[in-house]
């Protein structure tokens, strides 16, 4: 190795060391002053900080001072973690084995420390005495040695149940301690330190970091408090695991370079090449990354799922929007990812046929209906279990004797079934397929899928009653139209039943038969009409325009004249209004129709147009039997509301609909025994001008 090359090295390698434990050194500051762990914990980070920044100026200064430094830096960092592991060893209640340490042996390893120091190249103690660099490398291996000792008392003493917590602490020191250990040894050996093995402890230091603070986040009492995210660990295990494989690789390559002969350069390039597809294969398998997950959740912590992001996951992939099909989908696809299952089917209630598959995702089409009384339905509903398939075929007796339905084995690889339960039962179920890594269906993931399960259901739930509303708006408004066809209808039928009345006394009468001709043309035109609105919807087909009321209402009068009732017209010149001409003719001939009922006897009903500002009025008067205040008030205007024997209530509330929409209003006015007044009021459109007259007609 080059001077260069070495002094990058030492600097990429201590560089690291100093800014990550520095780093965690100042995140464990916040909590450390509440215990002494926590504190002897913090100097054994800043200890550690210090003696990689001083083992990074050793490679650029190698002065007597430097040195000096870096050997009181590496016994202060052995004296503090000394320390923190001895106090973890006095924690009352928790010896199972052995004694306490004496103070004889913490007063030799306090010499052994200070020894260190003096014998190290930072003072000239050891080249007064006449001692070699091997006195110094011995008594640093006797450090490391029982640094490693104290690692496996921790080991030994600790309840069993507590190992959990300590396991990853004690990981990260055997590893430091058994590096260092090799460092030392070699050194005795060889009578001076391997540069290499050197350079690489700095690193070694490093990967030992996130173990150290998954160990703190386990443990509460130390006092840090410190969250350590499973993504991290996820992270930082995928990157163990990657540095590993390089390692291997490397070494394998070397050991070709040097025993492969002339082929080696050839034979390391296939290597090379080869461990680069097996790399991108690992990187790209979600099976690998599943199995990563459940290896990190089930080493690294004392719960299988960090429940905030699972949840967050959960609701943000019901949530994304999508039809109907790609909700029940996405209801798949949720409750899959909390176990790792790479597909799915989704089964839910019909009324008239059972639990129908709706929706499915990465499985071949499953056409199978469960009845509402089938094996799987019925046990799903009656205790709300989550099945495994795997446990049910080979222990049926732990789900009371359950068969599963022949329509499984169409769906060969399903693991887990999952009920959807709603407020009002079991809403449907899902089927996942078996998870890509191996997943233990324990307490745990099955509460997490209840809970889950649950969730979804009451959102398909409420989507399915989403639906029924507005399947049963479209229905209210399809029957009003209905309704209000079925009123004109009724009229259109009046007038031909009084033509058929009126034909066998007038058949050979030429101007009724032109009549007559022209009542069938209207008729038939109006149910056309009346057919292409069923067809469109309540609207009118075709955009209000602009019409002469006069003519109109004249029409109308002449269509209503009998011989019980005179009807009276009087207009004020032309008058123009926006609107449609057969539903304006609708609307009169319903309110004249209503005054010529209302009128007993010979009697007068009259009609007045004209216009006042910004609006036209058709003014109806009748002497008839009139209304009270009550009824005009609370009654007339809504729908099937009449005072006829024989009539819906439908004609005044469509009436008044139509002219509201057209921006219009109808205003009435009624007393019992006095008869009615209804002014019908539209926006004016263009009034043509003519000299005024009044027009009297009397139509016996």
């Amino acid at each position: 190795m080059t001077e260069d090359t070495f002094v990058t090295a030492v600097g990429w390698s201590y560089g690291f060391a100093v800014g990550a434990y520095a780093l965690f050194a100042a995140r464990a500051a916040f909590g450390a002053r509440k215990s002494v762990r926590g504190r002897l914990l913090l100097g054994a980070l800043v200890a550690t900080a210090a003696w990689a920044g001083l083992s990074l100026a050793l490679a650029f200064d190698g002065r007597r001072i430097t040195v000096l430094g870096e050997d009181v830096a590496s016994a202060a960092r052995y004296a503090f973690w000394f320390a923190f592991v001895t106090h973890l060893l006095s924690r009352p209640g928790e010896s199972t084995h052995g004694t306490p340490i004496s103070p004889r042996v913490l007063f030799v390893v306090g010499a052994g420390l200070v020894a260190s120091v003096a014998l190290g190249n930072g003072l000239p103690i050891r080249d007064w005495l006449g001692l070699g660099a091997r006195s110094g490398y011995a008594i640093r291996l006797g450090l490391v040695v029982f640094g490693l000792i104290l690692v496996e008392q921790l080991v030994r003493r600790v309840q069993p149940q507590q190992r959990w917590g300590i396991k990853p602490l004690v990981v990260a020191l055997a590893g430091v301690f058994g590096f260092e250990l090799f460092l030392y040894a070699d050194a005795m050996l060889y009578g001076h330190l391997d540069a290499d093995i050197w350079v690489a402890r700095g690193f070694a230091n490093v990967i030992v970091i996130p173990f150290i603070a998954i160990a703190t986040a386990r443990n509460s009492g130390w006092s840090i408090d410190l969250h350590l995210s499973r993504k991290a660990v996820y992270h930082s295990s995928a990157l163990l695991i990657s540095g590993a494989f390089l390692l291997a690789v490397a070494g394998a390559g070397y050991v070709v370079r040097y025993f492969g002969g002339d082929w080696a350069r050839a034979v390391e390039i296939e290597l090379l090449f080869a461990a680069a597809l097996v790399a991108v294969l690992v990187a790209t398998s979600g099976s690998f990354r599943a199995w990563l997950k459940v290896f990190v959740s089930k080493h690294f912590f004392s719960y299988r799922y960090d429940y905030r992001e699972e949840w967050l996951r959960f609701t943000r992939t019901l949530a994304t929007e999508s039809p109907l099909h790609g909700v029940q989908q996405n209801t798949i696809v949720a409750l899959a990812q909390l176990v790792e299952s790479p597909a799915g089917a989704l089964w839910l209630r019909d009324e008239s046929r059972g639990y129908v598959p709706t929706a499915r995702w990465k499985v071949p089409i499953i056409d199978a209906v469960e009845p509402v009384d089938g094996p799987i339905a019925a046990f799903l509903a009656r205790s709300g279990w989550i099945v495994d398939v795997h446990e049910l075929r080979t222990h049926p007796g732990r789900y009371n004797g359950l068969v599963l339905p022949q329509w499984f084995d169409a769906f060969p690889d399903s693991w887990l079934v999952v009920p959807l339960h709603s407020g009002g039962g079991l809403l449907g179920f899902v089927v996942l397929a078996s998870p890509r890594a191996p997943v233990q269906v324990d307490w745990e993931v099955r509460d997490l899928l209840k809970t889950a399960s649950r969730q979804a259901a009451s959102f398909l739930g409420e989507i399915r009653a989403t639906e029924a509303l507005l399947e049963g708006r479209k229905f209210e408004a399809f029957n009003r139209m209905s309704a209000f066809v079925v009123h004109d209808l009724k009229n259109l039928v009046a007038q031909l039943s009084l033509m058929l009345k009126n034909a066998q006394r007038h058949r050979d009468n030429p101007a009724f038969q032109a009549d007559m001709l022209a009542t069938v043309e209207h008729v038939v035109t109006r149910m056309n009409a009346l057919m292409l609105q069923l067809r469109a919807g309540a609207s009118p087909v075709e955009n209000a325009h602009p019409l002469d009321l006069t003519a109109v209402v004249r029409r109308v009068c002449a269509g209503k004249a009998g011989p019980r009732v005179q009807i009276d017209f009087e207009s004020a010149g032309s008058v123009m209004s926006m609107g449609h001409e057969d539903r304006l003719e609708h609307v009169i001939g319903h309110l004249l129709q209503n005054a010529i009922d209302a009128t007993e006897g010979p009697g007068r009903v009259s009609v007045r147009l004209e216009s006042e500002d910004r609006f036209a009025s058709i003014v109806v008067t009748d002497s008839g039997i009139g209304m009270t205040d009550t009824f005009v008030r609370e009654r007339l205007f809504k729908p099937f509301q009449t005072t006829k024997s024989s009539g819906m209530g439908i004609g005044v509330y469509e009436s008044s609909q139509y002219i509201a929409s057209l921006g219009g209003d109808i205003l009435v006015k009624s007393e019992p025994g006095a008869g009615t007044t209804v002014r019908v009021r539209l926006p004016l459109a263009t009034t043509i001008e003519t000299e005024p007259r009044i027009m009297k007609e009397e139509t016996a």
